[in-house]
C-alpha cells in the first residue's frame, strides 16, 4: 500500500512538470491527501473486517476469553492495535507526501531565482515569498488529522458490524456499501431538497440517514488543499462529531461482543 502511494507521488510529480508552480502544489495536494484518505479507509475497512473472524477461526479468541480477560478490554484492545497501525500509515504517508511537496518546492525556488537573477531584490523576495506560500501552509495539518479521524471512525463501524456479520467479504461488503453511502449522503439530500422539497417525514428520514451514516460529513474539499484557503470552526466540529461517532460504536461493538456466542 505505502509502495503504491509513493509510485503514485512520483507519477503525479512527473505529470505535472507542464504546469505553473502554483497549479502543481494544489495537484500535489488535492492527489496526496485524497491518495492518504482512500488508503487509511481501505486499510481501516479490510484489516478490522479480518481480526473476528481470524481469530474465531483459529480459535485464538477463545484461548483469550478462557483466561481471565474481559470481552471489553479483548474488544479494545483489537481496536487499540488498528488504530496503532492507522496512525503508523498516516504518519508514513504523511511524510513522504510533505517530503515530495518539499522538494518540489526547493526546485522551483531554484528555479525562480535562477530566472530572476536580473530582478530588484524586492521583486525577487515577493516572487520566492509567492512559492512558499503556495507550497506549504499550517493548514495541511488539519487536513490530515481529519482523514485520521475518518479512518478512526471507520475501524470502530466495521468492528461492530463484524460482531454480527457471518464472513470477512460480508463485513468488507457492507462497510464499502455505508462508506459510498456515507459519502454521497450529504450530495443526494441536497439535491432531493432543491429538487423536490420535502415535508416532515422526508426531512426526519434524511435526517436518520445522515445520523447513521456519519462516514463525510464534510464536503470532499474538507479533504484536499482547499482546506487550507476555508479553514473555519466547522472543522472543529468535525473532528469533535468524529471522536464521539467512534466511541459510540466501539461500545455499540462491545455491546455486540458480549452477545456474541462464541
Amino acid at each position: 500500500m505505502l509502495l503504491v502511494f509513493g509510485l503514485l507521488l512520483i507519477g503525479s510529480s512527473i505529470f505535472m512538470a507542464q504546469f505553473s508552480f502554483q497549479q502543481e502544489f494544489q495537484i500535489l495536494k488535492d492527489v496526496s491527501l485524497g491518495a492518504i484518505s482512500m488508503f487509511t479507509s481501505l486499510l481501516a475497512i479490510v484489516a478490522t473486517a479480518r481480526m473476528l473472524p481470524r481469530d474465531i477461526e483459529d480459535r485464538t479468541v477463545y484461548t483469550i476469553l478462557a483466561k481471565p480477560v474481559p470481552r471489553f478490554e479483548y474488544v479494545v484492545g483489537k481496536i487499540a492495535g488498528v488504530l496503532l497501525l492507522l496512525a503508523i500509515s498516516t504518519l508514513v504517508m504523511a511524510a513522504a507526501f510533505l517530503a515530495v511537496l518539499y522538494m518540489r518546492e526547493q526546485a522551483v525556488l531554484q528555479a525562480t531565482a535562477k530566472q530572476m537573477a536580473s530582478a530588484p531584490p524586492d521583486q525577487l523576495a515577493d516572487a520566492l515569498r509567492a512559492v512558499r506560500a503556495s507550497a506549504f501552509n499550517v493548514d495541511l495539518v488539519p487536513g490530515i488529522i481529519i482523514i485520521f479521524l475518518k479512518a478512526c471512525l471507520l475501524t470502530a463501524l466495521t468492528l461492530f458490524v463484524s460482531t454480527f456479520a457471518t464472513s470477512t467479504i460480508f463485513t468488507i461488503v457492507v462497510m464499502v456499501f455505508i462508506y459510498f453511502i456515507g459519502h454521497l449522503e450529504a450530495t443526494a439530500r441536497e439535491y432531493w431538497l432543491t429538487a423536490h422539497g420535502g415535508g416532515l417525514v422526508t426531512r426526519v428520514f434524511l435526517a436518520i440517514v445522515a445520523l447513521l451514516f456519519p462516514i463525510c460529513r464534510l464536503s470532499i474539499w474538507w479533504m484536499t488543499s482547499s482546506l487550507a484557503r476555508h479553514f473555519d470552526g466547522r472543522v472543529h466540529q468535525d473532528c469533535a462529531a468524529r471522536h464521539f461517532y467512534t466511541v459510540i460504536y466501539t461500545l455499540l461493538a462491545v455491546f455486540a461482543f458480549y452477545g456474541k456466542e462464541l
